[in-house]
């Protein structure tokens, strides 16, 4: 036990300092998101080296239904290996006891990686990268709410009370007095991610009642998926602490901003570590117009996986600080692709379309994927917008049912998420959706039940 102690990361490693460990929570990410696995005592993780969870874990909806694969003549619900990846372990401190996550890889029993597991889906695009001697760096931004505990699905969600005694204000962006209002979830927040070992590059309060954004600092694209991962469920607790729920949903108050998990990307060759964004005088490449004209023209068929639920789409509107079509300008927040200020060493491109409600594996792999696409096409983008780009049309499906249509008709994109993962996520988003469309919502009932 001591010499696999002694193997952890740093920071799992001061968490345990003078501690025993207790559990070790083995997981791994199912399609939506959530953490799936198992705890074990600690003494018993030590010994084995790999446990075993269904595969049918990568056919659950969002409502624990079952998508139509896991139904289909011949599929058996066969046992996956899953393995520790211990760069990964990590304390879990808002439990009772000394307690460690570790995030495990899913494979089948040749040892070959479990096509639809979103992390390997990342690793896959990672790879691809790789094979044309580049590596992608990305650096996300998570918004959130911390909104009022609301435990009857009926009632609409309202904003938490602040230390103030006064609920959340909206319209308050950037105001450090807002900020202080959620002080105390807040200090958890940082106790929690210092634990973890996570840096956080900043913490504002953004346009919506109770709504915050962390940045992440850029690096390797899995091991940021990891850290968005963990800090969805480390900001949940922080924010249980303080009787309170914290909401990763793209749009949970109606007429207030939606939340956005907003993907800073850029690519270095892996023999120089230079960014192929910018020349040797400092002026920007062939390579930086083609990644942005692969996004332009792909990141539509990869919206059913930046944005996967209906209520996603709700984010999508003008003047509420997210995109509605996929023009690209500098500096410019109303364009869906967006070049932020940088020096020529850190130019980067920035993905505004996706929702924080989305899996960080599969949003970042899709991300790079309509990139790495751009690259390989050598294709210009559209020219740059440089007005308000809420005047264009919108080019952006409006429901989740059109986003479906076009992922499924996309070869190129799902060759490089993998063509297995494309099919099953299908199948897993075409159940959800359809079981959302059995739902009579109260608008109906309102307007519809004496009127028409």
């Amino acid at each position: 036990m001591a010499d696999w102690i002694d193997d952890l990361p740093q920071a799992a490693r001061e968490y345990l300092e003078g501690k025993r460990l207790d559990e070790v929570e083995c997981i791994i990410s199912d399609l939506p998101g959530i953490a799936r696995g198992k705890a074990l005592p600690a003494s018993k993780f030590a010994k084995q080296k790999h446990f075993h969870l269904p595969d049918s874990i990568f056919y659950q909806t969002i409502t624990g239904d079952w998508g139509e694969a896991a139904g289909e003549a011949g599929f058996i619900e066969q046992d996956m290996i899953l393995v520790p990846d211990m760069s990964t372990a990590s304390a879990a401190p808002w439990t009772g006891d000394w307690t460690l996550q570790v995030i495990h890889d899913a494979y089948d029993r040749e040892m070959n990686p479990i096509p639809f597991s979103p992390r390997n889906v990342l690793k896959r695009v990672v790879a691809a990268y790789e094979a044309r001697g580049l590596t992608p760096v990305v650096a996300p931004e998570m918004e959130f709410f911390l909104v009022a505990r609301n435990t009857d699905p009926g009632q609409a969600i309202e904003p938490m009370m602040g230390r103030s005694g006064r609920p959340a204000a909206a319209r308050q962006a950037y105001s450090m007095t807002a900020v202080d209002e959620f002080g105390p979830v807040i200090d958890d927040i940082y106790d929690f991610a210092e634990a973890q070992g996570f840096e956080i590059d900043g913490i504002t309060q953004e346009g919506g009642a109770g709504q915050l954004e962390i940045n992440l600092a850029h690096g390797d694209p899995i091991k940021l998926a990891d850290e968005v991962f963990y800090f969805k469920r480390l900001i949940r607790e922080a924010a249980m602490r303080h009787n309170c729920f914290a909401t990763f949903m793209a749009k949970p108050i109606a007429d207030e901003p939606g939340s956005a998990m907003h993907i800073h990307h850029s690519v270095l060759d892996i023999k120089t570590g230079k960014n192929v964004f910018t020349d040797a005088d400092g002026n920007e490449t062939d390579a930086f117009y083609h990644f942005i004209g692969g996004m332009q023209r792909h990141l539509p068929s990869a919206i059913a996986v930046l944005a996967p639920y209906v209520n996603s789409y709700r984010r999508y509107v003008k003047d509420h600080a997210a995109p509605i079509n996929l023009d690209w300008g500098r500096d410019n927040r109303t364009t869906g692709i967006r070049v932020p200020l940088a020096s020529p060493e850190a130019r980067r491109v920035e993905n505004r379309l996706a929702g924080m409600d989305c899996n960080p594996y599969l949003g970042i792999a899709a991300s790079l994927a309509c990139g790495l696409l751009g690259l390989e096409e050598a294709q210009m983008p559209e020219d740059e917008c440089k007005t308000d780009s809420y005047q264009s049309d919108s080019d952006v499906p409006q429901v989740l049912g059109d986003a479906l249509d076009l992922f499924e008709e996309a070869p190129k994109l799902h060759e490089v998420l993998g063509p297995e993962f494309g099919r099953v996520y299908a199948i897993v988003k075409r159940a959800e959706y359809e079981e959302f469309l059995q739902v009579i919502s109260p608008w109906e009932r309102e307007h519809l039940l004496l009127n028409v």
